[in-house]
């Protein structure tokens, strides 16, 4: 299900393939010669012989119930049980099981104007569900803009903007035993999530007023008063199979076998067998709602779990595997998969994720909130001016580290919005690796290179907030991965020629991740921090840089602004443009607005989008990995093999 703290992406691919028709090996089965004469007996046609696809992954799946947090693998055996209920893209959601994508042009979403009492929830000017009282600050109907929010003063007759939308499924669509998929199915799935058993994401249910079917084949989603969604156009619940699950809590159903290990489905292929530890086995849906299509391609479906990435790569040539999937992290081996597609011998799959590699400045140590006080321990404010983070970053030859390190296969963005977005904007300060740049900045800041030698650390003479005589030296803290070593090392490189002293440190993950106050991030307790952040749907994530994610002691240390930034204009805009409707100037001008701020005050530097990285025999079809997408195969009932579909 949807969650606001946002995965987008862009795909580095194939070229469209004609699908081939059903037969061994995916070939068009041969036919008997029409020049037969009368007198020759007619012979047997034999059947095609069954035809399976073997992908091998690099985990096992954790469960297959969608509420159980499924991981990687689980997520790719689920998209052949399951086939959307839409298909996300950068460019918008395309619809699967539903009629149509709602909007509000279609007139499938729409903006009412509803009276509010006093004790009603709704959701206030900050974004928050909070019960209308005296005081409390909320947008009126009509008003999309701080500048109009009114402060409730318990008068009748108010009135705050509602969102409804309006959810149409298919006709004809059936579970795998038979029985019809209906709205009731969707409404219950939401049903399941609201419960506190499922342990969902709260956002979204939290912000529901209502979510209910309308008829047979038509769900409605009520937004509570004054909370306009720009993702509304998700707010479909994937159904659930409620004339087999109906019976049992949402509790049960985290642990119940046919929910985890056996699950009933609507999509390409049905559930067979689960033999641990080893593989996972489907066969074709005789009822799915495509096969008049002639889809899916295959017969069966085998998943297998490999140990590791050289094992699987090992099996793809000698025929044991048709696919690779992402979960086997194969970007660690990007240059023998590049020279093996070279040679014919694979087809490789590379695209950015909506997961970035950023690097952010501990602004804002936690040990500030009671006061920055550096002679009773803190850390000197080394970031506090905004001169030296734009230096430290020019420092940072970020295409170095996308060339070398990830072989060109990705980019590097302007902002915290993906370069692929459609309201990515390229009005925004641009940090290309520039030593000169950064040492006039440097130098305006107070830190001075005093020896006049590069290579040593400058020292504060005149900087604010910092002693004199402090040498500029940082500890930049990461994972032990071997990718980030190498990314790590490309950036102390950098920051040295700048004049930057550079200590790395390599914890595991669990320690870098460690919630706070211990953690490492999510306790503030860092100078520099590499790791990666990503987002789930297609709306920039602003809110990773609210005064209200600051993670700390206030909040029971959650939130995603663990450099300790702040901006009050920044706070007010994106919660401006998240009030917004996706397609008009309004949103669009709002996170061009957001991206030039962020790029200028830089609390963190965006060094790339990361990949996911998959591979396959060289003839199969249809293979292309989606970035808005959560797992690899989302075109799975599409796959097929044919001479056609090798690459040159």
């Amino acid at each position: 299900m949807k969650n606001w703290t946002l995965f987008i992406v862009i795909v580095f691919l194939l070229a469209a393939c004609s699908l081939p028709g059903e037969g061994e090996s995916g070939l068009a089965t041969p036919q008997p010669d029409s020049a037969s004469t009368d007198s020759a007996p007619a012979l047997p046609t034999a059947a095609p012989a069954p035809v399976t696809l073997t992908i091998c992954t690099g985990q096992e799946p954790n469960t297959l119930y969608p509420y159980g947090s499924p991981n990687t693998a689980a997520r790719n055996v689920l998209a052949a049980l399951y086939d959307g209920p839409m298909d996300g893209f950068i460019s918008g959601n395309v619809p699967v099981i539903l009629e149509v994508i709602p909007s509000i042009q279609n007139g499938d979403a729409q903006l009412a104007a509803v009276p509010v009492k006093r004790g009603e929830l709704v959701v206030d000017a900050n974004g928050n569900v909070s019960v209308l009282d005296f005081g409390l600050r909320v947008y009126p109907s009509g008003c999309n803009d701080q500048a109009c929010v009114e402060t409730y003063d318990g008068r009748d007759g108010f009135t705050m903007d509602q969102m409804i939308v309006t959810f149409h499924i298919k006709p004809g669509i059936t579970w795998s035993d038979g029985t019809p998929l209906t709205a009731a199915d969707s409404v219950y799935a939401y049903q399941v999530a609201v419960d506190p058993g499922s342990r969902q994401s709260s956002y979204l249910l939290d912000r529901t007023q209502a979510y209910e079917e309308v008829d047979e084949l038509t769900t409605q989603w009520w937004g509570r008063p004054g909370f306009i969604d720009s993702s509304y156009s998700s707010n479909f619940w994937s159904p659930f199979p409620k004339h087999l699950w109906g019976s049992l809590r949402a509790d049960q159903l985290l642990v119940a076998d046919h929910t985890l290990r056996e699950p009933l489905g609507w999509g390409a292929y049905v559930f067979e067998e689960w033999i641990p530890g080893e593989l996972i086995r489907m066969s074709r849906n005789p009822a799915y709602f495509r096969s008049e299509e002639g889809l899916p391609h295959f017969d069966y479906l085998v998943y297998r779990f490999m140990p590791n990435a050289e094992s699987a790569i090992s099996a793809l040539s000698a025929g044991n595997c048709d696919l690779l999937d992402s979960s086997l992290r194969l970007d660690g081996q990007l240059d023998l998969l590049t020279q093996m597609e070279k040679d014919g011998l694979l087809k490789l799959v590379v695209a950015a994720t909506p997961i970035m590699e950023r690097l952010d400045f501990g602004i804002n140590p936690a040990s500030y909130d009671d006061g920055y006080a550096p002679g009773a321990g803190d850390r000197q404010n080394l970031f506090g001016d905004v001169r030296t983070r734009q230096a430290l970053a020019y420092c940072i030859d970020r295409q170095e580290i996308i060339d070398t390190v990830l072989l060109g296969y990705t980019v590097v963005p302007n902002s915290f919005v993906s370069p692929y977005h459609p309201v990515a904007s390229q009005d925004v300060a641009l940090y290309s690796y520039d030593v000169a740049a950064a040492a006039d900045l440097l130098t305006q800041a107070g830190w001075l290179d005093t020896d006049q030698d590069a290579s040593t650390p400058r020292v504060a003479v005149n900087v604010a907030g910092v002693a004199p005589g402090t040498l500029l030296t940082v500890t930049l803290t990461t994972t032990q991965a071997l990718q980030r070593r190498q990314v790590s090392e490309i950036i102390a490189e950098g920051l040295g020629s700048c004049g930057v002293g550079v200590e790395l440190n390599y914890l595991d993950q669990a320690s870098l991740y460690a919630s706070g106050p211990q953690g490492v991030l999510f306790g503030r307790q860092f100078d520099l921090a590499e790791y990666a952040i990503g987002v789930l749907g297609t709306e920039p994530a602003c809110s990773w840089f609210l005064s209200g994610e600051i993670p700390s002691a206030q909040n029971q240390w959650l939130g995603m602004n663990v450099s300790g930034y702040s901006n009050p204009d920044y706070d007010e805009l994106c919660l401006a443009a998240r009030r917004s409707i996706p397609g008009t100037s309004e949103y669009t001008e709002r996170y061009h607005r957001l991206q030039q701020i962020n790029a200028n005050d830089l609390p963190s530097i965006p060094l790339y989008l990361r990949l996911r990285v998959a591979a396959a025999r060289p003839d199969l079809c249809s293979f292309t990995i989606d970035l808005t997408s959560s797992g690899d195969l989302w075109r799975i009932e599409e796959f097929a093999v044919s001479p056609a579909c090798r690459q040159e």
